[in-house]
């Protein structure tokens, strides 16, 4: 299976590094042709993870997108969500024929406020079965550092799905599989939310303690949308421990890396740049200032109006996210939304 990779940040040249590790060949799109040159000739990214070097001779560069979708089977989409229309805009709405589309988007689309799966059906006709995600608690930096990280790959083609997660198994990474697209991806998009969140009580100055207590209600909050959404995968303690073997425990339950592992390592984690972001809100920043000083895209920013949007239909009670929205949408003072949290929290 030839692999192209539409996207070259941390976790993109993390997921070309996954593979490459392996001794597959990929074909990689990166915007420019000095970034390709310096790649090349330093044999890492000049911009993200410098210190994941890579055997370039397994990596056949473009600039150009429609070429590496071409010359590839499997297409892995790694752009920011805000940025996956100007990415693909001007291909062929044939181009993903036959193909089969890798997700590691971990937002929507914020211009449509569809998941990716909707917006490729909309505007190229892919069809679910040839459509798969790949999400979980793994910061690139971890990856980059070979630190045991956990995938989960979702799909409603199991056969395939398994296939597929086989190229990404290596000693520092575990590979799982289950068939959740819609709750993995919803799951994706809101722990980014919590994730600010948690930054906004950092930087408020909350402690620890707070911190506990409003991941847990984030947890409890992200899995009764995923419920009222009609995803059916979020009960806890649902996995069966006395099962012959790991590899046939069951991957959808709530627990699972995918869905409370990613929340919690997102919320906690100082490379997560959701949690940054929120932390400078906290302190006092604007919404536009942080943006400029991260210089870093945090997906939870626009999922966080996407998702009360959504909401207005799904109907879910949402108190922490409605109030995250209000703080970086609605100029709602970030201490006086955290007196709003504090009383609904349990």
């Amino acid at each position: 299976m030839k692999f192209g990779i539409i996207g070259s940040g941390s976790w993109g040249t993390a997921i070309a590094k996954i593979l490459t590790d392996n001794k597959t060949c990929i074909n990689w799109w990166l915007r420019s042709d000095s970034n390709i040159n310096s790649f090349k000739n330093r044999r890492h990214n000049p911009q993200y993870l410098r210190n994941a070097f890579f055997d370039t001779s397994l990596i056949n560069f473009s600039t150009n997108a429609g070429e590496v979708i071409n010359n590839s089977d499997a297409i892995i989409i790694v752009v920011p969500s805000a940025f996956v229309m100007e990415v693909l805009a001007g291909l062929s709405k044939n181009i993903f024929k036959s193909k089969k589309i890798i997700s590691a988007v971990k937002g929507i689309i914020p211009q449509k406020n569809v998941l990716l799966n909707q917006y490729l059906k909309s505007e190229f006709n892919v069809p679910l079965k040839n459509y798969f995600t790949v999400l979980g608690p793994c910061h690139a930096e971890e990856v980059a550092a070979e630190k045991l990280s956990y995938l989960t790959f979702s799909g409603i083609d199991e056969a395939m799905t398994k296939d597929i997660s086989y190229h990404f198994k290596t000693p520092y990474l575990n590979t799982l599989c289950n068939t959740d697209i819609y709750g993995v991806q919803y799951a994706a998009i809101l722990k980014n939310i919590y994730a600010i969140a948690a930054g906004i009580a950092h930087g408020l100055d909350y402690g620890d303690n707070f911190l506990s207590v409003l991941i847990a209600n984030s947890a409890d909050e992200m899995a009764g949308f995923l419920r009222k959404a009609g995803i059916e995968n979020v009960e806890v303690g649902s996995i069966e421990h006395n099962a012959i073997s790991q590899k046939e425990k069951p991957r959808t339950n709530y627990a699972a890396s995918v869905y409370l592992g990613d929340l919690l390592v997102t919320c906690y984690s100082l490379y997560s740049r959701n949690r940054t972001f929120g932390n400078m809100i906290g302190k006092g920043y604007s919404v536009q200032s942080a943006q400029l000083e991260m210089n870093m895209v945090a997906e939870g920013y626009n999922a966080s109006k996407c998702m009360f949007l959504i909401n207005e239909k799904v109907k879910a009670e949402m108190p922490i996210a409605e109030t995250i929205y209000k703080i970086l949408w609605n100029e709602l003072p970030a201490d006086k939304g955290f007196e709003d949290i504090e009383r609904n929290l349990v």
